[in-house]
């Protein structure tokens, strides 16, 4: 059956993205964009989401079977990487942070 991940995806995939708003503007306010490609990563990580909502959104509302699923498995996989995004820029701020 279809759609049984995908509400999750996008919901979940809509909070990450404010999250990473707001790690992109405090990295401006604080002027430590400069220093670091923390920004970066967080701005590819956005794109990824905004991909993963995009396919999930898709898989709610096709009609078709077969496109639904497919729809899913690309939001699935996308929403993945960008997982691990979030990983690497929780593990990069830290670093930051203790040293």
């Amino acid at each position: 059956m279809a759609n049984n991940k995908s509400e999750h995806i996008l919901n979940t995939s809509s909070n990450l993205m404010g999250f990473c708003l707001v790690v992109l503007t405090s990295l401006k306010i604080s002027k430590y964009s400069t220093t670091s490609i923390i920004d970066e990563l967080t701005g590819v990580e956005t794109v990824f989401l905004i991909a993963s909502a995009i396919f999930s959104f898709l898989s709610i509302r096709t009609i078709k079977e077969n496109l639904s699923v497919r729809y899913e498995k690309i939001a699935e996989n996308i929403f993945i990487v960008a997982l691990i995004f979030v990983f690497l820029i929780t593990f990069m701020v830290g670093v930051s942070l203790i040293f």
